[in-house]
């Protein structure tokens, strides 16, 4: 397993380098579920380094380097289980596209996985506020000025999804929830989740010093609160290919699971070991009061 770096706690292990290179030393059939948010191809930048996807030129190369990490997920994941991706369309410019409009980055990704042997299994919208994205990015289809200019050019906000893809094959070992209430069923199964708070991520808890490493596109606890309780049960290995400063981690602990997590940005995984931390010493708290 090619990594640079690596730390450990109670019931997880964070791994510093190359996510497609760390996850060749995974044993096969070995995770039970994984949630992560890709890197949304060249719209954000994340590090300097000529390994991040997020660096890719175009995004034929970032599906071709994706690709790679899908070909190592098949290959560990248990069969039946399921690899959850918070996504959205991304908008695109005349100075980078020629053209004002959205690209289905959502149906890029699922093609890539139904191309390796995955099958789509589900998705939610997460509803966020165009108010708020017209004042964060200033699109101009979300202004309100063009639809007094030149209305055609009007256009809706861009909402979230967590698409779910599952593994092909039988499951070796069923999810099972006895305890699952039924009006928390009806909340979660609902296509569209318009209650979550876009503030509850573990970079507003965990980032109050000025110094704190703060991620750019942090995703929801809530979200991904929802995702391991579905579809994994209590001890099961939930992964992350990109970790990030450590939020699908801090929630897999929260909830009484093990954690594998992978980070190509220092800084990130310093952050990320931190909170992992912090989330085993909550634990321990926890088990002590009870």
């Amino acid at each position: 397993m090619r990594c640079v770096d690596q730390r450990t706690g109670k019931d997880w292990a964070l791994y510093l380098g190359d996510c497609v290179e760390v996850l060749k030393g995974i044993p096969e059939r070995s995770i039970h579920y994984s949630i992560f948010s890709p890197p949304f191809a060249s719209l954000y930048t994340y590090s300097n380094s000529p390994r991040d996807m997020g660096n890719c030129k175009t995004q034929e190369q970032f599906f071709e380097h994706f690709g790679y990490l899908v070909d190592e997920l098949v290959r560990i994941m248990q069969p039946g289980r399921d690899v959850s991706f918070h996504c959205m369309l991304l908008p695109t410019s005349k100075a980078m596209s020629g053209v004002i409009g959205l690209r289905d980055f959502r149906g890029e990704l699922i093609r890539c996985f139904e191309a390796r042997g995955f099958i789509h299994h589900s998705e939610v919208v997460i509803w966020k506020d165009p108010v708020t994205a017209m004042q964060r990015t200033k699109a101009l289809g979300l202004l309100h000025k063009t639809v007094r200019k030149n209305s055609s050019m009007a256009r809706q906000g861009i909402p979230d999804y967590l698409v779910t893809m599952r593994a092909p094959g039988d499951p070796i070992e069923r999810v099972t929830h006895d305890d699952y209430p039924v009006d928390k069923w009806q909340r979660v199964a609902s296509p569209v989740w318009t209650d979550i708070n876009p503030s509850d991520t573990l970079q507003y808890r965990s980032a109050r010093e000025h110094d704190d490493e703060r991620h750019i596109a942090p995703l929801q606890l809530e979200v991904i609160r929802r995702g391991i309780e579905l579809w994994t049960n209590p001890g099961d290995i939930v992964l992350s290919p990109f970790a990030g400063i450590g939020s699908e981690g801090y929630v897999a602990i929260e909830l009484g699971r093990r954690f594998v997590g992978v980070e190509l940005k220092r800084s990130y995984f310093e952050q990320a070991c931190a909170n992992l931390a912090s989330a085993d010493a909550q634990a321990d708290m926890f088990a002590v009061n009870t």
